[in-house]
């Protein structure tokens, strides 16, 4: 091969093969890559792993309302919890398997979210000179730090309820004394209000936008669709929110 045929400048044809073997190889990526690089497949998880964590946390309202039938009922709940897939599964087995199933839950949700933020930041890196008005609720303005917020309380939710390491008072095995003795402090129960405010929020327009994504909507069902996410968020917010203030007013004791 000569020193010219070497060196010289790729033709209009050699970039084209490039191209098209560039391509090719990107192909060849596995489908389930191919699908979370996609925008649209970071949103599908975004409304799976949402959906999931709705699920949960409705589950989890109805679980805690126990505590209005004394000690008794909410332990032997507890107790349930940990014996559900006996004698298949060992004591709390079936705890931990969801627990793992909804850390990888939230680890996709924020991890999609953060991704998605980052794209569109890259994509219109200088924002418009002149922007048409567009008409957001308080619940889209609050989804970002509100998300972020409820991530952060995760956190403490799992070190004064479930573990104990924030719980001066907390007791191994009597959910009923760990949770009256936490909300009898008033700065704890502000915590949790907070919380619980953010958590509303972000199911109002998460409903909604997981609704859209999934294909669910439409036109017509997009007001009911809405009504219904309203309604969702106002009654697990309560649903949460009335056990703390019922220990505050000391309904529960």
């Amino acid at each position: 091969m000569s020193l010219t045929s070497v060196n010289r400048r790729p033709s209009v044809l050699d970039v084209v093969i490039d191209a098209a073997q560039r391509r090719v190889g990107r192909k060849r990526r596995p489908a389930a890559r191919q699908f979370w690089d996609s925008t649209i497949g970071k949103k599908i998880v975004m409304a799976v792993t949402g959906a999931a964590l709705l699920g949960f946390v409705f589950a989890h309202m109805v679980g805690n309302l126990k505590t209005f039938f004394g000690a008794n009922d909410l332990n032997a709940y507890a107790h349930w919890l940990r014996t559900i897939g006996e004698p298949v599964l060992h004591y709390e087995w079936f705890l931990w398997i969801m627990r793992a199933g909804l850390v990888v839950a939230v680890v996709l949700h924020i991890t999609a979210t953060v991704q998605l933020v980052r794209r569109d930041h890259r994509a219109r890196p200088v924002r418009y000179a002149h922007r048409r008005p567009v008409k957001a609720t308080f619940a889209v303005h609050t989804m970002r730090w509100g998300g972020a917020t409820l991530a952060v309380f995760i956190v403490w939710h799992i070190l004064d309820l479930t573990v104990g390491q924030v719980n001066q008072d907390f007791v191994a095995g009597d959910p009923y004394h760990n949770l009256v003795a936490d909300f009898r402090v008033w700065w704890v129960n502000v915590i949790y209000l907070v919380a619980l405010a953010m958590l509303g929020l972000h199911i109002d327009h998460g409903f909604a936008s997981a609704a859209r994504t999934l294909g669910i909507t439409s036109v017509t069902r997009e007001r009911a669709l809405k009504v219904v996410g309203r309604a969702t968020a106002i009654v697990t917010t309560a649903g949460f929110a009335v056990v703390p203030i019922a220990v505050m007013t000391g309904l529960v004791r």
